[in-house]
């Protein structure tokens, strides 16, 4: 970590705030998850109030046993481990990346041109309560150039790749803030993964559950 990071704030899922938007983030940790729109006060220990067929094991243990079946590859059982299901589906593939990106992420594109970028924009819940998620698959020529990419994306508030449109998976007018976010190397291609609550109440830690699940979803 470099001197300038030190002492820099992060975001609730460990990203580093941009000097512009430290005052932001920090204002966010408190209040992001109180009473505010589309609810986050969802008990820590479970996925939503609709996941009490998993009640009584603890969300660390759940989440450990998902991200396992996620990395496996059988992305419908990690879902199942946290209670959940995929209900709506959307994908996408494209040549480029520039026009699906924006801010400083952009400009890293247009300087570094990606390989390859794969969108997909899903729900996944217990038909009751439901969170939306946006995942991007960013492929480079070399593992060095998508390691810079993603010293930048994991960086707040320096732009992104836009997600695929709401209205495709019934989610019209969300806004993914960025908070519940993970990213995910492998080899040359970089997975990066956004969550926000659709219906019903979640906590931060069951929303960062999530994206951290969906960052090691497999390509499509």
């Amino acid at each position: 970590m470099s001197p300038k990071r030190k002492n820099q704030p992060r975001d609730s899922k460990g990203r580093f705030a941009s000097k512009t938007s430290w005052a932001a983030v920090a204002t966010a940790g408190v209040v992001a998850f109180g009473a505010t729109t589309g609810g986050a006060g969802g008990t820590a220990g479970s996925l939503g109030s609709g996941a009490s067929s998993t009640a009584g094991k603890n969300l660390v243990v759940r989440k450990a046993d998902s991200k396992k079946s996620a990395r496996a590859g059988r992305i419908d059982e990690a879902w199942g481990r946290l209670g959940m299901r995929t209900l709506r589906k959307a994908t996408r593939k494209h040549a480029e990346c520039v026009r699906h990106s924006f801010g400083e992420v952009r400009q890293f594109l247009t300087r570094t041109p990606c390989t390859s970028l794969d969108r997909a924009l899903f729900t996944v819940g217990d038909g009751d309560d439901a969170v939306v998620v946006s995942v991007a698959w960013v492929g480079f020529r070399t593992r060095t150039q998508a390691v810079r990419f993603q010293s930048l994306i994991d960086v707040h508030a320096t732009g992104d790749i836009s997600p695929l449109g709401g209205e495709l998976v019934g989610a019209a007018g969300v806004r993914f803030t960025g908070h519940n976010y993970d990213s995910q190397l492998n080899r040359t291609v970089l997975t990066v993964a956004k969550a926000e609550p659709l219906s019903g109440e979640f906590s931060a830690d069951d929303l960062d559950t999530v994206a951290e699940v969906a960052a090691l979803s497999p390509r499509p």
